[in-house]
């Protein structure tokens, strides 16, 4: 899944919680009217299951009780009907799989499915004739239970719930009325069906103070989703400080996606880590916003919720990772990786030149893909876990204030792993690990756990990647890779910016924006 942005001018933060004018009728957000979608797909599949079972089951009761009735393998009507319902139900179980199908389309299908699925219990229930006394009895069939189930796993607006589950609640009658005009069923006066079933109708009344009491739910869910300007939507991803949604801005209808740093997350390291790790939010916040590169997610807003959530508001990119790009198309070629690399580099140096550390460079943390006509366009993310290079060393960044180890195992620097001094040439070290990554489609080195990885990153000496690759890798990008894999940081690369120069001078064809552009027409996600 791509990774959605983090980074612009911080904006006032505003408590969360706060409905706005227009929210009293508030449906359920979209991901949970998808969540209610696929759990209408595995009710139908459960009601394809009972419908099979059902009439083979009483075939084997009835040939086990009356084993000369000539009935106990003889195929009826309503062996037609469950035959029919397995077809349907089936069909909508398949319908429902579909992501690009409209939640909102999907639950009302399941509305004339709850009627269908009604229609044919009604049938098959007074399909064979009943003794005259046991006709008009009030009972509660199959099909009150049924509607009061859809209104809880399947909710509608309480309008739709109350005319569908009246209609679904009129099928049993309708069949007894069938019945009766094929001579199955006598019963008078014509009110009796009304009257054997007014618990069915009792229940669709029930079902609509379910589906109220669902929706107003689903309001509170809506307002309490709500930081600051924005709406939250669909959840894009979770990671180790958080969540990530999409969301909207209520007046601007501007996409954005939201990192989410739970306060539990925080809490996770104590009572002073959290709160060191609020105090240091704000500022850390600050700092990455005022990062103008290009080349760096922008970050909208950012602020503290009533219940003391962290949130970043950011630019919502098109394309995906570097991570996704490897795993699915496999390693690239050294041009493209050059042309990937520069830019990450001009987002650092801005970052390094301010006095910030990112370091979490990693292939999940560079996203690739279209800015309005540019192709393989870089952005850097997470920029706001950032870590000041001034102060004390044992100065904590926003994840390790939390109790989160920084970094990632396998692109870890040496000398975060010891626990010295940070600066810039941490990141250079990432990047050669990430440069390594795309060449090869492999880390730097395989451990068979995270503590391994770093004790290999801190002694062991690594692989050419020209080694690990059939594809061609110039010796020079070979060479300058392994430079930005030295153990000590004065051996390699001192800057960004020196870094991309010695990258734009390594003799191969540029990859250019046509190619890009091809690429990405190709294998758009």
């Amino acid at each position: 899944m791509p990774h959605p942005p983090l980074i612009g001018p911080p904006v006032r933060s505003t408590p969360a919680r706060r409905a706005g004018s227009g929210d009293h009728h508030r449906a359920l957000p979209d991901d949970l009217l998808r969540e209610a979608s696929r759990r209408l797909g595995i009710t139908a599949l459960v009601a394809a299951a009972l419908w099979t079972l059902a009439p083979t089951l009483g075939h084997i009761a009835l040939r086990v009780i009356s084993p000369g009735d000539s009935r106990r393998l003889a195929l009826e009507a309503p062996d037609a009907i469950a035959g029919v319902c397995v077809i349907a139900s089936l069909t909508l179980y398949v319908y429902t799989r579909r992501t690009a199908r409209d939640p909102r389309f999907i639950l009302d299908l399941g509305l004339g499915y709850m009627v269908l699925m009604a229609l044919a219990l009604g049938l098959s229930w007074h399909w064979s004739p009943i003794p005259r006394q046991a006709q008009i009895f009030p009972v509660v069939s199959w099909v009150g239970p049924m509607v009061l189930i859809f209104a809880a796993i399947a909710p509608s607006t309480p309008g739709k719930t109350l005319i569908a589950g009246l209609i679904a609640a009129s099928m049993n009658p309708l069949g007894m009325l069938i019945a009766r005009a094929r001579g199955t069923w006598d019963f008078s006066p014509t009110s009796a069906v009304l009257l054997m079933h007014f618990p069915d109708y009792l229940l669709a009344g029930v079902a609509f103070v379910i589906s109220h009491v669902v929706t107003r739910l689903g309001e509170q869910v809506g307002r309490a989703r709500e930081l600051g300007s924005y709406r939250l939507g669909e959840l894009l991803g979770r990671g180790g400080m958080g969540e990530v949604y999409r969301a909207t801005h209520r007046m601007l209808a501007r996409p954005a996606a939201i990192k989410l740093i739970r306060p539990e997350v925080l809490a996770a390291g104590g009572a002073e880590s959290a709160e060191l790790a609020s105090k240091r939010f704000r500022r850390e916040a600050t700092a990455a916003a005022n990062l103008r590169s290009p080349h760096t997610v922008e970050l909208y807003d950012f602020g503290v919720t009533e219940d003391q959530t962290l949130y970043f508001v950011m630019e919502l990119l098109e394309g995906m990772d570097l991570e996704t790009l490897v795993r699915q198309k496999g390693p690239l070629p050294a041009s493209r990786v050059i042309h990937i690399l520069r830019q990450v580099c001009e987002s650092l140096e801005e970052a390094h030149a301010a006095g910030l550390v990112h370091r979490d460079i990693k292939p999940a943390n560079i996203h690739v893909g279209r800015l309005g006509l540019l192709y393989d366009f870089v952005k850097v993310l997470d920029f706001g876990l950032v870590k000041s290079m001034e102060g004390a060393t044992d100065e904590h960044s926003l994840a390790t204030a939390a109790g989160l180890t920084p970094g990632t195992p396998g692109y870890m620097a040496p000398e975060i792993a010891l626990g010295e001094q940070v600066d810039g040439r941490a990141d250079l070290y990432a990047l050669g690990c990430v440069a390594y990554y795309l060449l090869t489609g492999r880390q730097v080195f395989a451990a068979a756990n995270g503590m391994q990885l770093v004790a290999k990153h801190v002694s062991e000496l690594p692989v050419p990647p020209s080694q690990r690759t059939e594809l061609a890798v110039p010796p020079e990008l070979d060479r300058l890779v392994l430079a930005c894999l030295a153990k000590k940081p004065e051996d390699r690369p001192s800057t960004a910016a020196e870094l991309a120069r010695a990258l734009g001078a390594i003799d191969v064809e540029p990859w250019g924006q046509a190619q890009a552009q091809e690429w990405w027409r190709v294998n758009r996600p």
